[in-house]
């Protein structure tokens, strides 16, 4: 049971990354320094004083970036492998009690996926944003982001079983309406 939710609290970690890269480390150091939260062996720095000090610097710069409207866009440029790499590091931070093969393997495919998968879908939503209100909206696109790697990072040191379900849900959502605009294209082709 402790592998599950470990691997839970990870993949809703790793989510949280494709938000936002910075939020997820903050809350885990946190979490971690308050003992709320086990770190697997070798990721225990997370949890220190000067990490802590360097992720709340790093998020509230990562933040205050992103209401800036052209750097906004090249952000999620940047962000986006950046975002799958710090998925897979959250993820592997959290899982414990397997081999270090299973523990890479899951949190590349389950958390660099994740990230990945939700860093693209917010990607597309401010060039969308963009694109449609000449970046007018792209602030409240940017409070979305944050909010939504906010409560999912929380979520997931707290009920990491919602959590995971939420990230399960959004992701489908995402692939869906991917899916939609696929199909669509496709269309606009055939005419």
């Amino acid at each position: 049971m402790e592998i599950l939710l470990s691997v839970l609290i990870g993949l809703a970690l790793a989510a949280a990354c494709g938000f936002r890269v910075f939020v997820p480390f903050l809350v885990v150091s946190i979490a971690s320094a308050s003992g709320h939260l086990d770190l697997t062996p070798g990721f225990e720095w997370i949890g220190t004083t000067p990490a802590l000090i360097a992720f709340a610097v790093a998020t509230a710069l990562e933040i205050a970036a992103y209401y800036i409207p052209w750097l906004d866009n090249l952000l999620d440029t940047i962000a986006t492998p950046v975002a799958v790499v710090a998925g897979t590091i959250v993820a592997a931070s959290v899982v414990q009690e397997v081999s270090p093969l299973l523990r890479w393997t899951l949190a590349v495919i389950i958390g660099g996926g994740v990230a990945g998968t939700v860093q693209v879908a917010t990607a597309t939503l401010r060039v969308g944003s963009s694109a449609t209100t000449g970046g007018l909206a792209n602030p409240a696109v940017s409070t979305g982001e944050l909010g939504g790697s906010v409560i999912t990072s929380v979520l997931a040191v707290i009920v990491p079983v919602v959590a995971a379900a939420l990230v399960v849900l959004l992701c489908a959502v995402i692939l869906r309406k991917l899916r939609r605009v696929r199909l669509f294209r496709r269309q606009s082709r055939a005419d």
